[in-house]
């Protein structure tokens, strides 16, 4: 499985907000790097790569890590976190991708449900 890192979260974000200057709390930046990695006993807590997608949209839309574009970057570290892993992203038009990001942002999506409109637009 190819995660994304910290590292690669930051160039994704200052390519979106324009600025080297957009993180707001770097620890809730290197939690949303990490989440999708999480596991309890030694069991992954996201087994699949869906929600292991669904998980690093979920913490960088909601937990405001970034000072802007937070929705926007978690949409794009997916898609790339898809992409590497599997050889296809999202299509999705930006209509719909906007509202389905608010809603996460808005709490009204958690992980599993992230994954199941993931698993229709692959």
């Amino acid at each position: 499985m190819i995660y994304l890192d910290i590292s690669e979260l930051l160039l994704i974000a200052e390519k979106i907000n324009g600025t080297a200057h957009c993180v707001r709390d770097w620890g809730l930046l290197q939690s949303a790097a990490e989440r999708p990695k999480a596991s309890v006993f030694g069991v992954d807590a996201y087994p699949t790569l869906l929600e292991k997608a669904a998980a690093l949209i979920h913490s960088i839309a909601r937990n405001h890590a970034l000072i802007d574009g937070n929705k926007r970057t978690a949409w794009i570290a997916a898609d790339i976190m898809l992409v590497m892993n599997q050889g296809s992203g999202l299509g999705i038009d930006p209509e719909r991708q906007e509202e389905f990001m608010n809603l996460i942002a808005e709490g009204k999506l958690e992980v599993p449900e992230i994954a199941a409109c993931l698993k229709q637009w692959l």
